[in-house]
């Protein structure tokens, strides 16, 4: 091969640098979020042996608001937890559906579910930071375990979830706990695509807690101590933003040594998958509305991948139209940039419980999730 060309052109050179360092960066983000998720050994499990001296009371806190088909189906599996002392607080947010004689009638079955009733909002923000924190000041316990309504353990046999998710508070400077959350498998393509987003999206603040880097969670499985919560004053930084009560806040008070994973499959919770592609559409929306409150350096590193995939493919291209750099030697960094990436990625997802077709197809995700992502952030929600 002759690389005399490639030396005294300085565009087929700049083309190839940048070429090169994207290749490096992809490999370097595949392998210590992707990879590392999947051999993550996380924080030395508590040995108990059912002694519940060793395991602390924990209260289990989520909001409903209209959610009584979810609470019909759901809620029973947190309230047969097996764990020796534990309470679920339910807030019962302005519903209008059968939510408060579900809640009832499961109250006079379960004397550890503690159901908190708000008939009026009454401090006029959106969102349900004001009923959540109602749900936190009403728990008696300092552990808490925090849910939604649509979430069920991912395993519905042993009941193990509180326990396990417990197993993270092994220091006594351990004040968050970082779950995961999936999505329930559907064999069509609309599910493939969420389930890959969903885990791009967890191991990408699984792994930077791993990484000693917290800087988010998903309350759809997440634990902090009640007196975190009391001590730094809760939501009333962010009311006025109506999402972002487990991002923003876990954003906030997460540190290198008060951050715990845990990835133990009794700890995974699950959620059905959106319905329909407007339904999702607009969940991601909700979910990036918090990012504007990250630093200025958070922002910065979490573009870096995504620019990584378009600089990559865009030089490479430049550079196979161009003629001036060997096509064999593009499509040898192409097969170890796809190769790689696969094997990464199936690492987590294996660890994970996500189906061999999403680590498979991957590579055509990523490219996807480059174009909707970069629009998703062009056209965020529209505010009144």
């Amino acid at each position: 091969m002759d690389f005399t060309h490639v030396l005294t052109d300085h565009c087929t050179m700049a083309l190839t640098i940048v070429a090169a360092l994207s290749l490096v960066i992809l490999c370097l983000y595949y392998g210590l979020f992707y990879f590392r998720i999947g051999h993550y050994r996380g924080v030395p499990r508590k040995k108990n042996d059912d002694g519940s001296e060793n395991l602390p009371p924990v209260s289990v806190v989520l909001t409903a608001q209209n959610d009584g088909e979810w609470l019909r189906t759901n809620l029973v599996y947190l309230l047969e937890q097996d764990y020796p002392d534990f309470e679920v607080v339910v807030v019962d947010y302005l519903s209008t559906d059968d939510t408060q004689f579900i809640l009832r009638l499961l109250s006079e079955n379960y004397k550890h579910l503690k159901v908190v009733s708000l008939h009026e909002n009454a401090n006029g923000y959106q969102g349900l930071k004001y009923p959540f924190s109602i749900g936190i000041k009403s728990a008696k316990n300092d552990i808490l375990l925090l849910a939604e309504p649509e979430c069920m353990p991912a395993d519905t046999t042993r009941f193990h979830w509180i326990r396990s998710m417990v197993q993270g508070y092994v220091h006594d400077h351990t004040d968050i706990v970082l779950g995961f959350c999936g999505i329930v498998y559907k064999n069509s393509p609309f599910n493939w695509l969420q389930q890959y987003d969903n885990l791009d999206y967890s191991v990408e603040y699984l792994g930077a807690a791993a990484l000693r880097h917290p800087f988010t969670g998903n309350g759809r499985n997440l634990s902090y101590r009640r007196s975190l919560f009391l001590n730094h004053d809760g939501f009333i930084y962010h009311y006025y933003i109506p999402d972002g009560a487990d991002d923003i806040f876990v954003n906030q008070n997460a540190r290198r040594r008060n951050t715990s994973v845990i990835l133990s499959p009794d700890a995974y919770t699950v959620v059905q998958p959106q319905p329909s592609f407007g339904q999702w559409h607009r969940y991601r929306k909700h979910r990036i509305t918090t990012h504007s409150l990250y630093s200025f350096w958070l922002k910065c590193a979490r573009f870096v991948k995504p620019l990584s995939v378009l600089l990559f493919y865009l030089s490479g291209a430049l550079l196979l139209a161009m003629q001036t750099f060997p096509w064999q030697i593009l499509a040898a960094a192409l097969a170890l940039k796809l190769a790689w990436q696969i094997v990464s990625v199936a690492q987590a997802s294996r660890r994970l419980g996500v189906k061999p077709v999403v680590y498979i197809l991957s590579p055509l995700f990523e490219i996807y999730f480059l174009i909707a992502n970069t629009f998703l952030t062009l056209f965020p929600l529209s505010k009144k």
